[in-house]
């Protein structure tokens, strides 16, 4: 009897124990099946993001509509990039011009918009000649000429009913005495232009002479009304497809596991 009554004692401890495991492998299965998903699934746009440091300085839903008309258009100059951010008002420093090949922020600066896109903020936008009021979008940066502004850069909006009046227009990079600290302390923001991104005198011609030549120029507000009409920008950015395979793939890892457990 008490042979019967151990060996009974043994094979519940052992079937326990058994069981313990195959819980502890079914808890720690989902973790390790996370962690690779996360591997797998990568954004090659916020890497580059976090590669030039730009976290704190450029935000990231701009950076990340930017990326996205850069991807998809043919700019002659693909080494240059330059986004201005209009969700900020005129007294920050607004506008980034990025080295893309190099991977590094090359100039921060002011930047005025249009005088009726509003104070200090801009928050109305046009595509309509006379309005004065600054155009959203995407721009090639291309020739430059020597005009009433001094040295101007001409720039080419890309997106129909959106900028593409931008060189009727005669919106122009170009220098002027009304963006400047100084218009700043005395009103409390940037003098405005008739809808140019007009940036401080010292920094016109160095700017100009960075990005002319076809690079690109992303103008960002976050407005909806943009987001609704261009073809450049998708609310919720499709992944690309090495992600989207990477997330399959993880996908059908995980229900092999389920099914193995």
């Amino acid at each position: 009897m008490n042979k019967l009554l151990l060996i009974s004692l043994w094979a519940i401890a052992t079937s326990t124990m058994t069981g313990d495991l195959n819980n502890t492998q079914q808890v720690k299965a989902p973790i390790e099946i996370k962690q690779t998903e996360q591997e797998l699934v990568k954004d090659p746009v916020k890497e580059l993001y976090d590669e030039m440091k730009l976290q704190g300085t450029i935000k990231w839903e701009a950076f990340e509509q930017a990326m996205q008309g850069y991807n998809q258009l043919s700019p002659k100059n693909r080494n240059i990039m330059t986004i201005i951010d209009f969700t900020l008002p005129s007294t920050d420093k607004r506008m980034y011009v990025l080295d893309m090949k190099a991977k590094r922020l090359l100039y921060h600066s002011v930047v005025s918009h249009g005088r009726n896109s509003g104070e200090n903020y801009a928050t109305s936008f046009s595509n309509r000649n006379g309005s004065f009021q600054s155009s959203l979008g995407f721009y090639y940066a291309s020739e430059t000429y020597f005009g009433g502004n001094g040295y101007s850069l001409r720039l080419d909006g890309l997106e129909k009913g959106i900028n593409d009046q931008a060189r009727p227009r005669a919106i122009v990079v170009h220098g002027a005495d009304y963006c400047s600290t100084d218009i700043i302390k005395s009103t409390g923001r940037l003098g405005r232009s008739y809808g140019c991104p007009a940036l401080p005198r010292e920094l016109a011609k160095p700017i100009i002479n960075t990005i002319k030549g076809g690079s690109l120029m992303f103008i960002y507000a976050g407005n909806k009304e943009y987001l609704a009409n261009t073809k450049f920008v998708k609310k919720s950015p499709l992944m690309p497809s090495n992600t989207l395979i990477a997330t399959q793939e993880a996908e059908e890892t995980i229900k092999g596991k389920t099914v193995l457990n």
